[in-house]
């Protein structure tokens, strides 16, 4: 495990991401000019689609779920849509599976991204059914001082209403990134109902490997102070907003939004390419706040102090043991993820109680872990298949039912 802060470089590799993202300018201009004269493109064609242009790269829009389902019930702090009545009930009753998103200043559709890249889909084809997902609520005023504790508590109501009528109350938790770490916070303090836990992109030991997150993190609060975060919080009325976590998320890797904005320009003449910036992008613009308190909670214990992974996290009175999870692991993590490096995720093998585990490693980055083409055909599918393979209930046991809308 490395020191904290990280005693990296931070100057050499913020220069190198100034530089990369001029290079990443240099190519976007050039590929335009390439697109315009392969084409013959006159004047009168740029212009018209650089105001297409312009107005794509300018609007927010709402994203919404894919597949159909049944919102089961709404608090403070997220809505449960259940997902059951997608697909016919499975011959054989299997343990119901609770999908807990990131909580990261998006919206938690990420996971039903679209028909053809859904998280959701690859989980129902996998025959993991009942199933629902937790859609987390953006935060207010009247819900800035939503703390841990009460996410908390809305996982257990959701395991509750899937398990309702089953003996032994069991689920398989599948948490991505901030509720792939809840996930497991929430398996620690209650083992006894956990059957799998899956997580993808989560950060466990938030102190090992080196993300280019750690040097944001040194430049704002070189001294490891939470005073910076507090104050970004009270300006903002006590919650930190989305449009804070999208610019902190571009500023990691500010080439590839370089890339991805001058990319579409040399391809507005390409309904398809638009077609996919458009999905992509009205999921990746639009965004929500997180809660103050729940923010400042993730940055002082978990982000500074590590405590998770040090045995001194406390909620409610109770300390969070890792040795207390016994239910098999699926730990999924991406080669490149420049947010949640692998260590961080398979560090929960070397604290859990758990005998088995299982890994499973793309090539691609943080976001394609949830909503990526490779990871939704190679690696999702055989880690839920796992899954489901340990999951077969008595034939006995109640299936509760769902009604679909949409």
């Amino acid at each position: 495990m490395s020191s904290w802060p990280p005693t990296s470089g931070l100057p050499n590799r913020l220069l190198d991401s100034t530089f990369a993202s001029a290079q990443a300018w240099q190519k976007g201009v050039t590929d335009y000019w390439a697109s315009a004269f392969r084409r013959s493109a006159t004047p009168a064609d740029l212009g018209v689609e650089y105001l297409e242009w312009l107005a794509l790269t300018s609007k927010v829009r709402e994203p919404t779920w894919s597949t159909p389902h049944a919102v089961a019930w709404e608090n403070r702090v997220a809505r449960l849509r259940d997902f059951s009545g997608a697909r016919p009930a499975p011959r054989s009753p299997v343990v119901p599976t609770l999908l807990l998103p990131p909580q990261a200043g998006h919206s938690s559709c990420i996971v039903d991204y679209s028909p053809e890249q859904s998280q959701v889909g690859a989980m129902l084809d996998a025959g993991l059914n009942p199933l629902a997902s937790l859609d987390w609520i953006g935060a207010t005023e009247a819900t800035k001082d939503a703390g841990v504790e009460e996410y908390l508590a809305t996982v257990t109501r959701a395991v509750d209403s899937l398990t309702a009528g089953r003996a032994d109350g069991r689920v398989n938790l599948v948490g991505d990134c901030q509720g792939g770490w809840l996930a497991v916070i929430w398996a620690a303090l209650n083992p006894e109902r956990v059957h799998t836990l899956t997580i993808a992109g989560a950060p466990i030991d938030y102190h090992c490997g080196e993300p280019m997150l750690h040097d944001w993190v040194r430049a704002l609060a070189p001294d490891g102070g939470i005073e910076t975060y507090r104050g970004i919080v009270d300006r903002a009325g006590g919650v930190l907003p989305g449009e804070s976590m999208l610019a902190g998320f571009i500023a990691l890797k500010p080439e590839n939004e370089i890339d991805r904005r001058l990319q579409l320009l040399s391809n507005m003449h390409d309904p398809a390419y638009v077609e996919r910036y458009r999905e992509f992008d009205t999921w990746f613009r639009w965004t929500q706040a997180i809660p103050g308190a729940f923010y400042l909670w993730i940055v002082e214990h978990l982000f500074q102090r590590n405590s998770l992974i040090k045995g001194e996290l406390e909620i409610g009175g109770r300390v969070v043991d890792l040795g207390a999870i016994t239910a098999p692991l699926f730990l999924f993590a991406g080669e490149t993820d420049h947010i949640t490096p692998p260590d961080q995720v398979f560090a929960l093998v070397d604290y859990a109680g758990s005998t088995e585990s299982a890994r499973q490693v793309s090539s691609g980055g943080h976001l394609g872990l949830f909503m990526g083409r490779e990871s939704l055909r190679e690696h999702w599918p055989p880690l839920l298949q796992a899954v489901a393979a340990l999951s077969a209930l008595p034939s006995t046991a109640q299936v509760p039912s769902a009604t679909t809308t949409t």
